[in-house]
């Protein structure tokens, strides 16, 4: 699947997320499927060990995990995800992740 350009409309063929991004030798990727004013949607896979470190949004955001187990602190809380599960992250609440084993998730991020 070709990625659209920024601004471009979807694509309207069916797609595998699971299939969309692969993952890498220690290394995190992403891949944006749909970048608005609105918000995002954007596809990662992290390597075992791999993660963000603890920032802030004034966003809204969803993490549905496709593949994997990570390790999603919120505000100080942990909580560990595996594949099927999700989690919602309040804008301004600061949040970090980490791969636990390598894992691949989607990001959904609200800002209207």
């Amino acid at each position: 699947m070709r990625e659209p350009k920024r601004g471009s409309k979807p694509t309207t063929k069916a797609s595998r997320l699971f299939e969309l991004v692969n993952y890498q030798e220690n290394a995190a990727v992403s891949r944006t499927l749909i970048e608005r004013k609105s918000g995002t949607v954007t596809l990662f896979a992290f390597d075992e060990g791999q993660g963000l470190s603890e920032h802030t949004v004034p966003y809204d955001a969803m993490v549905y995990i496709l593949d994997g187990e990570a390790e999603i602190l919120i505000s100080g809380e942990v909580n560990n995800l595996t594949e099927g599960e999700m989690i919602m992250m309040p804008a301004n609440q600061p949040h970090a992740l980490k791969a636990l084993k390598r894992f691949k998730m989607l990001l959904i991020m609200i800002k209207t």
